[in-house]
């Protein structure tokens, strides 16, 4: 039966679902007398609401608290158990696949290293596909349980139909390669379970707009530093939040040629991976054969050494203290375009250069946005870690499981979950 806005009874049950699901998710335990005005709805719709989920095993009984003269209220909350994600992420040194319950709880994880930053194809999906297997057994999780896998990618992704999710990296030298496509080939997961593919800058966000320092925030920023470096924008006018690709924007005509192939782009002044070569061109000593993390770690102990020790490079300061003007030109970019709220940076290059680097980055994110919008923001570092990607990547399954109403998708979709900033609307501050 059809109502007159379009929508029918199934609609409408889902969407219950989905409003009684997420609000237990995010604020729970809830008794059903506190469910019926944080959703909206009658005690006789959050009565059956209740009683679906609690048969389907999504909702379960947690303790009890007393009420005004009455029986105590029985208070719920979503099953930790009752689902299962994973979330991957293809990063610059290694693939991190991690397994997660419900509530985003890490159940167990495993890492694959790239060597010497080799993207072959065949490589990254085969560590994908092992890395999968690998925390399912350790965690006794059967792939029939799974949600979904998120994947973060470094590059655009686009979403085609029959081939599901096709990835633009040319900063790793991946042309159109049908990621998507690729992993269902001899998997070990059944058909049921959807494979959910989307730019890693874009999974942190996610992740950071959902649990970290995004929170409630409607307009903001999201950025990735690391080797290189990208952003992720949420405004109302982008549903869903959109990546962009904010390193390679043009920030010295002529200049350095980034590893795009372009000159002049960000990437090629303030990722991690040009920042140190920037150092070694100038005469700096990064250790032999070690990993950018290694190689940035010794280069913030030179420029910034300990109150009594040896006296500061100056050539690591001069190189760092460049870098945080590129930063901060960058971003007054994104602050002059979006006027967010919040500037976020997050990736393990922003996390490790950390507190130290970040006021002169205000500083001179200030000095070059336009003066009314740059009253507006605040710049900070995400709260999340190193995991953020890998969480943000689970949540693709997730959000689309919030928009089923708790139903598990079959066949499975080809595409990114439709529902994560809406899920994010449902659960703002009230």
């Amino acid at each position: 039966m059809t109502g007159r806005n379009g929508r029918t009874v199934r609609d409408l049950r889902r969407a219950n679902r989905t409003a009684v699901l997420q609000r237990l998710y995010f604020d729970g335990p809830l008794s059903r007398f506190e469910l019926g005005p944080a959703t909206g709805l009658s005690s006789g719709s959050i009565s059956n609401v209740v009683g679906e989920l609690i048969a389907d095993g999504l909702v379960e009984e947690a303790g009890s608290v007393d009420s005004d003269g009455g029986r105590p209220r029985i208070l719920l909350r979503a099953a930790p158990g009752s689902g299962h994600m994973i979330g991957v992420d293809v990063g610059e040194t290694r693939v991190r696949i991690e397994l997660f319950d419900l509530t985003l709880t890490e159940l167990s994880r495993v890492e694959k290293p790239l060597e010497q930053r080799r993207y072959e194809v065949d490589g990254i999906v085969g560590h994908i596909r092992d890395g999968v297997a690998e925390v399912l057994a350790a965690a006794s999780v059967a792939p029939e349980q799974l949600l979904g896998v998120g994947i973060g990618v470094p590059g655009i992704v686009e979403h085609t139909p029959g081939r599901g999710a096709v990835v633009h990296g040319q900063t790793i030298g991946w042309d159109a390669v049908p990621l998507e496509e690729l992993l269902r080939e001899g998997s070990l997961l059944p058909e049921s379970v959807p494979y959910f593919i989307d730019n890693g800058a874009k999974t942190l966000g996610q992740a950071e707009m959902w649990f970290g320092g995004g929170r409630g925030a409607h307009n903001a920023v999201v950025v990735l530093f690391g080797s290189g470096v990208g952003a992720c924008l949420v405004t109302p006018e982008v549903e869903h939040g959109r990546a962009v690709e904010w390193g390679h924007l043009t920030v010295r005509v002529r200049g350095r040629r980034c590893r795009c192939g372009a000159l002049g782009c960000l990437e090629a002044y303030a990722g991690a991976e040009a920042l140190l070569e920037r150092w070694r061109e100038a005469g700096g000593r990064p250790p032999e054969g070690a990993d950018e993390e290694t190689a940035l770690t010794a280069m913030l102990a030179a420029a910034y050494p300990p109150v009594g020790g040896d006296t500061a490079d100056p050539v690591a300061l001069a190189v760092l203290e460049e870098t945080a003007e590129y930063l901060g030109a960058g971003l007054s970019d994104l602050i002059n375009l979006f006027q967010p709220e919040r500037i976020l940076i997050g990736g393990w290059a922003g996390l490790q250069l950390g507190a130290r680097f970040l006021p002169a980055v205000r500083r001179h994110a200030t000095a070059y946005a336009l003066r009314h919008p740059a009253q507006k923001v605040s710049v900070e570092l995400g709260r999340l870690g190193p995991d953020a990607v890998t969480v943000g990547a689970a949540i693709l399954p997730l959000a689309d499981f919030f928009a089923r109403g708790g139903r598990r998708p079959d066949p499975a979709p080809t595409g990114p979950a439709p529902a994560w900033r809406t899920v994010l609307e449902e659960r703002a501050p009230r």
